[in-house]
């Protein structure tokens, strides 16, 4: 009994953004741990690639892909129809894709200003809501949402992505609230610097890389799979009275005084 706590064998898990960096690696996790896994990106190829990757190391678990923007409406929908169309409801949601395009605030134009809430917060809340009937058909079901130390405090990130992350976390501590009767749990992670492709362009700056790792305690960037750990645990029977939550993955950087 005590081992299946820390186990997700039998449950369906959906993933956005899994083609690459956090959401591959929290796509892989799960994996890990006995989930089934539904995986939507944009990239055709890179999505493909990923699932060939999974499945080589994955063989006895089922693993879907669609290819979708979660940033267009039409595609969520799209997305929803399709876990519907595979039976049993929906187990876990993890709303990880994301994007930004950073520049001081007077610089960013409507439509990209607009695109990051589109991509990063109604994406996430529209999601939610669509998947809320599939969540509810199982006694207990998740939701993990991938925010940001930026929601929290100034990263120089842009004031858009800082802005739609804070809204991300708020939007898990409602959502928690509200769908406590109904069986489903909503939390977050916060990742401070995280290796990946998106932040290989930053961290190439020597005088901008020591300036992250000063501030960061543990003295390093952080691996997706550390965020993917943290965002599994959310999402384990282990962690059944646990909503509500934001989890910082970021090395310290939030307790960091001076």
């Amino acid at each position: 009994m005590a081992a299946n706590r820390w186990r997700l064998d039998g449950q369906r898990a959906l993933v956005t953004g899994a083609s690459a960096g956090i959401g591959l690696a929290i796509a892989r996790e799960l994996l890990g741990l006995g989930a089934d896994l539904l995986m939507v990106a944009r990239d055709v190829d890179a999505l493909q690639d990923a699932r060939t990757e999974l499945a080589d190391e994955f063989p006895e678990q089922g693993i879907g892909t669609l290819a979708a923007d979660v940033a267009d409406d039409e595609d969520r929908r799209a997305i929803l129809d399709w876990v519907e169309d595979h039976g049993d409801g929906l187990n876990i949601l993890v709303n990880n894709a994301g994007g930004n395009l950073t520049r001081a605030a007077v610089d960013y134009t409507e439509d990209e200003w607009r695109g990051i809430f589109e991509t990063n917060l109604f994406s996430a809340f529209e999601l939610s809501r669509y998947a809320h009937p599939l969540l509810t058909r199982h006694a207990t079901s998740s939701i993990v949402n991938v925010g940001s130390v930026s929601g929290i405090t100034a990263v120089r990130s842009g004031a858009p992505y800082g802005m739609t992350k804070a809204a991300l976390h708020q939007l898990t501590r409602n959502l928690a609230a509200e769908w406590a009767e109904d069986g489903v749990r909503v939390n977050a992670v916060a990742p401070w610097y995280i290796r990946t492709r998106r932040t290989s362009g930053p961290l190439s700056d020597a005088d901008y890389y020591e300036e992250v790792i000063a501030r960061t305690p543990m003295r390093r960037i952080g691996e997706p799979e550390e965020v993917a750990a943290a965002a599994a645990f959310l999402c384990l029977p282990a962690a059944s009275y646990v909503t509500g939550e934001c989890i910082a993955v970021d090395g310290g950087f939030l307790r960091y005084g001076f």
